[in-house]
């Protein structure tokens, strides 16, 4: 039977359905009691994963839980002594007595050389013969404990006492002999086991090349919004939590502090996080609850009081990185979800470009802010899960190199050893396989010192048999921690990496060197099949909707951007802000990535908004001919144009509006009133829609439309006017005629010729009639005097345009505002004086 499959046996699915009761867990040095009810079984159960040691049953015939909380020499010495620390709690129904507590010397003092045996050895619950003999000294005597006590204990043993026969791992067993009231049989009452790496001499075996991943990342926090002041723009952030992380006892802080002191780690960094604290440093301010969509004002922000942290935080890790034989991995900017794009969103419009933008920028901004060179080609899917599709959207987006956890890629049972991390794929990637049980170790929190002793001793063993599996043949392993990689994991991760340097069996190196490593042809190297992708996993993605919305708001920036003559105020807050809403960060806070998306959103048509329409209800239109005039504002605070406003009539027939060809330019802050020439045909209320396009190629729809109402008046009084003034011109015709006639034939002319060029109709008898402006308004019209300004032939096909009179269509005049900024004509707009 293979190693692989002896471990799957040995750990079995008789575990997972046990039931059981924590009845003691033990915080800093102190036990904390959990009272056992008469009649109730129960269990202790020990933290630390599936990897971890197997919980210990309660049972009557094992009433004793034991804790190994301690090992003062993680790798046992030769001539050396090992002192072993933890509680014992009586976990049954009666009184415990005459007990104490001793160390198994192992059986049968040989080491443990496979994993599979390691696995098995984890995997027990109770006492068995195969854990070795109680030895005679030392022995702990234990007080006589009731239903529920603990009692602390304190055993320390000469390593040839142990007897151990050579080089390896060994299992290190502490158990409890006595009797209790109800059975005073004097029998093994409870164990707990740990593992002990013995090297009495330096080996020849190489070391295995070991690269540990130290995640920087956390959940965007900078906002799109900023806030500008007499003096200086300030950043918006959602929330101030990383004022406490960056300051010391925070996460982020002791990740730092933590990893300055391990050689040869690779710092994997989200260049989201390193923007932030830059923003940080300076002034700036945090959103209040709610308002997440709207911008950023002094009513709706506070303070943010992360300055001094943040500056501390970056120069301590500027520091940290700098070190020889450090590297520093950038992930994509904001490090998007891959495995949600590639389940969900991998066919969306403009999904590759963003990720190669994120890629980009993820390796500018981790080089400018940390001054070192980066690596930022390489995929990080979340936990490192992988299949098919998510392999073909990470090598669209570049990455060359991908971080997969062994549960992706698993080893074939005919391999009797643990290979090398790297593997080839195919299509030019590179798979680094992390190890699943060493990785897994670390992958829940390790609160108790029972789960943090049980992590390191477990590390320890399974490096050292791995180094000795093939002792001329070292191989590279990937240790992965979980992205949100706890202060206090990583102290337990240091430590025991620090404890495998100095027993020098492992070797720590940056990712280049095991990336370069030759794979091994026996590995794995298949890709599994979406099918074969964790259901659990899944079900955690970011889903099709949030991710179709985040699209579209790189959509609707791109239409806000050729509006805008200072695109970069906007394109880059905004830009960064679409790739935060796919962070893979939301996994473990979906209700806010939804509150930050949302916000994106609001916050980006607030900004579209700014440039409109004002709202009409009803503009008269009185007369056959005249001018349509509409206004179009900008709340911007810059000026915008490649915009055009085209009005479309519901009936053309009845209201036929001429077309502009002219581009707008509207200043920051105030409004532009455009006049459109129009011919009316009928009398009554036609619908009219108002609606600003881009200008340039493929033209877009600016806004929402605005619809109002055109009342069209006089069209039938205006005919009437031609004819009744065709009649009195015909009438003043005849009745000079009949005059002319009589004056003939007083001087004795037969009247048939007529004298003179005298004009038909009489001559106006004023300015106002004949010409001037007031005149050449109302001329050619068709309409009498005061039905409304008439358009001039040379300003119907050439409009006033105040900076480019050349430019022909609607005319359009820069307003002032009032002194609240607004419009001064927003609504009911009439032709007219």
């Amino acid at each position: 039977m293979s190693e692989r499959s002896e471990r799957a046996r040995s750990t079995g699915p008789g575990l997972a359905v046990r039931t059981a009761r924590r009845l003691a867990a033990a915080l800093g040095a102190t036990l904390v009691l959990v009272p056992v009810l008469p009649g109730t079984p129960a269990t202790a159960r020990p933290a630390g994963g599936s990897h971890a040691a197997s919980e210990a049953t309660v049972s009557a015939e094992y009433p004793v839980v034991m804790t190994i909380e301690s090992v003062n020499k993680p790798v046992a010495a030769l001539n050396g002594t090992v002192t072993i620390a933890g509680h014992v709690t009586n976990g049954g129904r009666s009184v415990l007595k005459s007990a104490h507590a001793a160390v198994r010397k192992p059986w049968p003092s040989k080491p443990l050389t496979t994993r599979s045996e390691l696995a098995s050895v984890a995997a027990r619950t109770t006492p068995e013969r195969t854990d070795g003999i109680s030895l005679d000294s030392p022995q702990y005597a234990l007080n006589e404990l009731g239903p529920g006590q603990s009692q602390p204990y304190t055993l320390s043993v000469a390593v040839t006492d142990l007897q151990l026969s050579t080089e390896g791992v060994y299992e290190l067993a502490v158990d409890v002999w006595g009797s209790t009231a109800d059975n005073q049989r004097d029998r093994p009452l409870g164990i707990a086991r740990t593992f002990l790496p013995y090297d009495p001499v330096s080996a020849e075996a190489q070391p295995s090349k070991v690269t540990t991943l130290w995640p920087l990342v956390h959940a965007p926090v900078l906002a799109a919004q900023t806030l500008s002041d007499n003096d200086q723009t300030m950043s918006v952030l959602r929330d101030d939590s990383l004022a406490t992380e960056f300051a010391p006892g925070g996460r982020l802080y002791a990740l730092v502090e933590t990893g300055s002191t391990l050689p040869g780690l690779t710092w994997v960094v989200d260049p989201d996080l390193l923007d932030t604290a830059f923003a940080m440093t300076r002034p700036y301010r945090v959103q209040k609850p709610g308002t997440a969509g709207n911008a950023a004002k002094e009513d709706n922000t506070v303070p943010g009081t992360g300055t001094a942290a943040a500056t501390a935080w970056l120069e301590k890790l500027r520091a940290a990185v700098a070190k020889p034989g450090s590297q520093v991995v950038a992930l994509p900017y904001a490090d998007p979800d891959l495995a949600s794009i590639a389940h969900n969103a991998a066919e969306l419009d403009g999904i590759d470009t963003a990720l190669g933008k994120a890629a980009t920028a993820g390796r500018l901004t981790v080089e400018g802010r940390l001054s070192v060179d980066t690596r930022a080609d390489v995929a990080w899917p979340y936990q490192g899960y992988l299949d098919q599709r998510i392999a073909a959207v990470a090598q669209r987006a570049g990455a060359g190199l991908v971080l997969v956890n062994g549960a992706s890629m698993p080893e074939s049972d005919a391999l009797k050893y643990t290979p090398s991390a790297a593997r080839p794929m195919g299509n030019g990637q590179t798979a680094l396989v992390a190890d699943e049980e060493i990785s897994a170790l670390f992958a829940t929190d390790l609160v108790t010192p029972q789960e943090q002793t049980r992590a390191v001793q477990r590390f320890l063993s399974e490096t050292f048999v791995i180094a000795r599996q093939e002792p001329q043949n070292p191989r590279g392993l990937l240790v992965m921690p979980p992205r949100d990689l706890t202060a206090t994991n990583a102290k337990v991760l240091a430590g025991a990496l620090q404890a495998a340097v100095e027993g020098k069996w492992v070797d720590p190196v940056k990712l280049d060197v095991l990336a370069q490593l030759t794979p091994d042809p026996k590995a794995n190297t298949t890709v599994p099949a979406p099918a074969d992708y964790p259901a659990r996993t899944r079900d955690s993605e970011l889903p099709a909707v949030d991710l179709t919305d985040t699209t579209r708001i790189q959509a609707n920036l791109d239409t806000l951007m050729r509006v805008l003559t200072l695109p970069q105020r906007v394109r880059g807050p905004f830009s960064a802000a679409m790739v935060r809403s796919l962070s893979t960060q939301w996994r473990s806070e979906g209700s806010a990535g939804g509150v930050y998306r949302k916000g994106v959103g609001l916050y980006l048509k607030e900004l579209t908004d700014a440039v409109k329409v004002p709202p009409k209800r009803v503009i008269t239109f009185a007369g056959d001919t005249g001018v349509l005039q509409v206004s179009v504002r900008n709340d911007l605070t810059q000026t915008v144009t490649n915009l055009k406003l085209v009005l479309v009539p519901a009936q053309p027939n009845r209201l036929r509006v001429e077309v502009p060809a002219e581009e707008l330019v509207l200043p920051a802050s105030q409004s532009v009133t455009l006049r459109f020439p129009a011919e009316a045909h009928n009398n009554g209320p036609v619908s009219m829609t108002a609606q600003l396009f881009t200008t340039g190629p493929n033209p877009q729809p600016y806004g929402d439309p605005v619809q109002f109402t055109v009342e069209v008046t006089s069209v039938t009084n205006g005919v009437l006017y031609v004819f009744g003034g065709g009649l009195v011109l015909l009438l003043l015709a005849a009745l000079r005629f009949v005059r002319q006639r009589k004056r003939r034939t007083a001087d004795g002319d037969d009247g048939d010729e007529p004298v003179g060029d005298a004009p038909l109709a009489p001559a106006p008898a004023d300015d106002t009639a004949a010409g001037g402006p007031a005149g050449d308004a109302g001329r050619g019209t068709g309409r009498p005097e005061g039905s409304g300004p008439a358009v001039p032939p040379e300003r119907a096909t050439r409009p006033e345009h105040p900076e480019h009179p050349e430019r022909g269509g609607a005319a359009q005049t820069p307003r002032g505002s009032t002194a609240d900024g607004r419009d001064q004509a927003t609504s009911d707009e009439k032709v007219g004086p």
